[in-house]
This record gives C-alpha cells, structure tokens and sequence, in this order.
C-alpha cells in the first residue's frame, strides 16, 4: 500500500491504482467536493505534521506464489515441534483430521455476524447445534452464540452480574481463578466502576468461610467467580457455594475448561447461575495462543442480560425447518443503555470447529479422551513422586492438570526437558512447576520425561 499523501496515477473509469479500489476519479472529486476539501491531503490537516509518516514502508518486493510459500515453508521449519506437558489454560488436544476439510466448506466458511437469515442457513444452522452443545456439556438452559475466549467470557459474565443486580457494584473473585482470566475482570470491571474484590485461598482452593464473610459484611456484592478446575488443577468442592450467593442476591458464575465437563460435575450440577469458559480444549490447535473461542451459558431467567446473540430453530411458510437470530442484546440491535455488550464478530469459525470436534467425538468419545487425560496425569504424577525429588504442592484433588514441588533447580530441569524435545510444563513459583497430560500423550512419552531428571 503506498503513503496516502502520494496517491498513485489512475485513469477515467478506473480504479485508484489497483484494480480491486472501487472508486474512480471522478468518484473521487465528487466525495471531496462534498465533504468541502479540494484533496485527499486537506483530510488531514487537523493532524500535526511532526506526527505525519512520511518516509517509505518497509515492505519487501512482490513475490510470485511460488516464493511465497518457499519463504514460510523456511520459517515454518525454525520452529521446533516438541512435545507439551504443559497447560495453564490451553491445552494439546486431538483435532480429527477431518475437521480443516469441513471447516472450508463455503456455507460455513465465515466468522462475521449472519445477518441475513435466508442467504445465512449454514452458519446459523452450527451456531444452532453449537448452543446445544454446550447447553449438554454445561447443563445450563441457554448458551450464546459464542464469546471471544474463556477469559473475556468471565469479564462479560462479571458484567452481566451487575447488569442483573440493578445497583450492585462489587464481584467476588476466588483467587484460584487463572491470573490471566482475573487480569482481563480487574481490567473490565475499571473501566465500568465495578469493585472487584478477592476471595483468599487456603490450600490451594477457595477458602469458603471468608467467602461467606465477605458475602455477609460487604455491601452490594452482585456475583461470585470461581474456577474449575482451578488455576492449580486443583477439582474444587463447590457444595454449597450457590446457596450462600443466592441467600445473600448475589449470581454464581464458574468457569471451567469445556473439555473436562466430559467427567466433572457441570456447572448446573454446582448451581451456577453463569457458566463459562475457554472451548480451545476442544479439538482447537494450541496455534501460538489463538484464535480460540469462549462459551457461556446461563439459566433461562438470565437469557436477557446474555451478551452477544441466540440462534433458534423455527418453520418458514413452507413448513421446512429454518434458523434464525432470536435475541440480539447488543448496542447495534437495541437501545445503547439497555445493550449488554457490544461484542459483534464472536470468532463463530472457532465455534463451528467446536461443533465438529463434538459431533465427531461424540459423548463417548469425549469421555474416553477425558479418562485417558484424567489417568496419563496421575500417572505422571506418580512416577514424578516416586523420583523422590518431588512432592504434590496441594494435597488435593485434581483431573489432568497438577503442581508438584521440586527439589532442585526448576530452570535447569526444564531446560534439560526442552533440549530432548519436552515442553516441561509451567513454572507457577521458584520451586513449582505445573504439569499437564492430554489423551495425546503416551505411556512412552511419560516415562522418557521421567528419565531424564
């Protein structure tokens, strides 16, 4: 793309330069005589010049395809494939190669807002078994159409909390939610005036009687945010949670990585007002941090302060079976002060890899995936123990994701892992590290990272 303030030569009828630029000359002089300016430049006058780029982009040269794909097969090979023991909130899960084939097909090639319901049939149609999905997975009544990701998903949850409690200002939040999902609330909740209040851990799980405290000396509270599994693995016991929320008016959101749910009590289980969460670990690629998607679901009294939209299944005057949007609760759709959200283009790519993921695994063979987690960890934990160099940081129960402390140098025994080609987990402390299995890792794998310590 060349400066704007030199625009390239273009003829009577065509486009500005490039043949894909719309607009000709004459289109040109016609906006500029509208607006009152007699040249491209003048529509920058209110910025200073000392702010003005004026010098050349660095861009290389065109390239024909052919070098193009030379030069990022070159850079695709500087990366080293190694294999991941480590999770933190994103997770190496088995994609089924049929997936990428189906994900291109053009009636679902999309990720932006189906608009148009008669010439969008394809896509509302996965959203729509996306929704049922999740709503199997969760137990909830209701799910949106997709979020951003699990952490901005919380944030938005933390926001319909308030919404939903009128003049609360104030949400609880357990300290053994992931520091990256509390960094994006505290960062939400600043700049909407809400008041995010910690939740203290002991042993590394929410410590219930300053929660009940904290629920019953402050002022306001609209909802509680806990984790599950927490940010240490740890399978919290939540019995009893929802009843000290509700007693005091306050909403019980939880956030759990989708993929576990294959095993765990669900969200309706623990009664959760908001159920959210990253799906990554659903078939999604690790990919360098993204895209993924978030989900949240909510039970049905709640379906009017949900962000984003719903996607419903009706009959058109034929009798055929059609889909369509059927709430739509952001600023574009209805009135700015009684939006929920502004979140448009929710990443539905991702949320119809998620779809296919589970129609493909089925609950069986989601399940079976999930056990083969559940038992590769304790496995690993075990042989780690039995080292005598190691020892479980949290006495405490966990599914495929765990801490464990040792007693030598952490840096130069991952570093001894990541030169045998092991991405050794991830270290949460001077002597901890975190430790994750999926169904992709083998007994073999296992053993070989045991042996080098």
């Amino acid at each position: 793309m060349e400066n704007v303030t030199n625009p390239p030569s273009f003829g009577e009828g065509q486009g500005v330069g490039f043949k894909y630029f719309p607009h000709t000359e004459a289109d040109l002089k016609e906006m500029l005589r509208t607006v009152g300016v007699d040249s491209l430049d003048a529509l920058y006058d209110d910025i200073p010049e000392h702010l003005r780029f004026r010098g050349d982009y660095k861009l290389p040269e065109g390239m024909s395809e052919l070098e193009v794909r030379q030069l990022f097969e070159q850079l695709g090979a500087q990366n080293r494939q190694l294999v991941c023991f480590a999770g933190a909130g994103v997770y190496d899960h088995y994609t089924p190669a049929v997936i990428p084939n189906l994900l291109s097909r053009e009636e679902f090639l999309t990720s932006y807002t189906p608009y148009q319901a008669e010439i969008s049939q394809g896509t509302l149609h996965y959203i729509f078994e996306y929704q049922s999905m999740m709503t199997a997975l969760t137990g909830m009544d209701i799910s949106n159409a997709s979020m951003y990701d699990g952490t901005t998903a919380t944030a938005e949850a933390m926001m319909m909390a308030v919404a939903a409690g009128k003049k609360q200002r104030r949400v609880l939040v357990s300290d053994t939610v992931d520091p990256k999902t509390q960094a994006v609330v505290r960062e939400y909740a600043h700049f909407h005036g809400v008041d995010v209040v910690a939740i203290p851990a002991k042993d590394g799980v929410t410590d219930r009687s300053a929660l009940n405290t904290q629920l019953s000396t402050l002022d306001g509270v609209a909802g509680v945010i806990v984790q599950q599994p927490n940010r240490y693995g740890i399978v919290e016991d939540y019995a009893g949670f929802a009843d000290s929320c509700h007693e005091q008016k306050a909403l019980f959101i939880m956030n759990s990585v989708a993929f576990d749910l294959a095993l765990l009590r669900t969200p309706a289980e623990w009664g959760a007002d908001i159920a959210v969460g990253d799906a990554q670990s659903l078939g999604i690629p690790m990919q360098f941090g993204g895209p993924y998607v978030g989900y949240m679901c909510c039970t049905e009294k709640l379906i009017r302060k949900m962000p984003g939209r719903i996607v419903g299944k009706t009959h058109d005057n034929r009798g055929q079976r059609a889909f369509v949007l059927t709430l739509q609760a952001r600023e574009q759709h209805i009135r700015r002060q009684k939006a929920t959200s502004n979140i448009c283009s929710n990443q539905s790519l991702m949320a119809l890899f998620v779809t296919m993921y589970l129609a493909l695994m089925g609950k069986h063979g989601l399940r079976e995936a999930a056990q083969l987690s559940y038992d590769g960890a304790h496995y690993l934990c075990e042989q780690l123990v039995a080292t005598g160099h190691f020892q479980l940081a949290y006495d405490q129960p966990f599914f495929n994701e765990f801490c464990v402390r040792y007693d030598g140098d952490v840096d130069a025994l991952q570093q001894r892992w990541l030169d045998a080609g092991f991405f050794g987990g991830v270290k949460v402390a001077d002597d901890v590290i975190m430790l994750a299995v999926t169904e992709k890792r083998t007994k073999e794998e296992i053993d070989q990272l045991i042996a080098l310590i």
